[in-house]
């Protein structure tokens, strides 16, 4: 094994150990306790590609470092928030082949998969840059872009924002930032909504309570979030908005609604492999979020 792979094989297993000394593997006892894994911006790249250098490459195990925690934990479901493949773009170095995405995909699929808990997609801005929606569907686990469902007295709502401002799918996109949630998606929000009374948690990759980043043309990151954002207040239930997209942490609250922004387990920028240990208490009404690498750790109340 060469020098620098041990070191990152050391590295991952630190965390991974630091991880489960801080979550407490088997001690929670609550009733109705939910678990919930989180990780966001993979960017599933090539490990062997000349011309775009080692960024973003160490994907494999990253992730499979990541699978490894949620199963020991033991995680009941794990939410990936976006941008599971990077896409033929990548800052500072050449256009890539496009046709190779698909079997990146493939790739990064097959050590999710190994994943005890139901596994989860919400699609980003990159995951379109050479795919189709279909494909994705495809070569994952995931069957539909948006949807919802409840893991015991929790309801979880997917939410997919890669859609064009002419509220038209992306696909093949090449390069693109700014998300749109078209209003057939906004209805359908509102009616599942207003068919739970259960607390809920909205995943969505860009990031709705963003309205101004230069980024997104100096708009939004996600066009219609007003409307979103009084979707999800005047329904009385959704309790917090899980987000990605911006590899880095930050919480704010509007109107009641915790929006978290998670950190990132791409390797970008000498990034520390970072994913979240999420636990949902129903009796405690408390949302409790022990971080690993450099995701950081919360202790929110709703």
């Amino acid at each position: 094994m060469k020098r620098g792979k041990l070191l990152l094989a050391l590295s991952l297993g630190a965390v991974f150990v630091a991880s489960l000394v801080l979550v407490g593997i088997g001690d929670d006892a609550n009733t109705g306790v939910v678990r919930v894994g989180i990780f966001a911006d993979l960017h599933a790249h090539d490990t062997d590609s000349p011309g775009e250098g080692k960024v973003m490459t160490t994907y494999p195990q990253r992730l499979g470092a990541c699978v490894d925690a949620m199963n020991a934990w033991p995680a009941d479901l794990v939410i990936e928030l976006g941008d599971f493949v990077n896409g033929a773009f990548v800052m500072g170095a050449p256009l890539g082949d496009p046709a190779r995405i698909v079997n990146i995909l493939d790739q990064a699929e097959a050590i999710y998969a190994k994943l005890d808990a139901p596994r989860y997609y919400v699609l980003g801005n990159h995951d379109m840059y050479d795919l189709s929606k279909d494909e994705f569907l495809a070569h994952t686990a995931a069957t539909k872009t948006y949807e919802s469902f409840d893991v015991g007295a929790y309801h979880f709502v997917i939410l997919d924002a890669q859609y064009n401002k002419k509220g038209e799918d992306l696909a093949h996109a090449g390069w693109v930032v700014q998300g749109n949630i078209p209003q057939p998606e906004i209805d359908w929000l509102a009616s599942d909504l207003a068919a739970t009374d259960k607390p809920t948690i909205v995943c969505v990759h860009q990031r709705l309570e963003v309205d101004k980043d230069l980024l997104s043309g100096g708009g939004p990151e996600i066009l219609h979030n007003k409307e979103v954002q009084k979707v999800m207040e005047d329904s009385g239930v959704v309790i917090a908005v899980f987000e990605g997209h911006d590899h880095e942490n930050d919480h704010t609250v509007i109107n009641g609604i915790h929006y978290i922004e998670f950190d990132q387990l791409t390797d970008e920028h000498n990034s520390k492999p970072s994913w979240a240990f999420v636990t949902l208490d129903p009796q405690a009404r408390t949302i409790t979020i022990v971080g690993a690498g450099d995701q950081a750790n919360w202790n929110l109340s709703y």
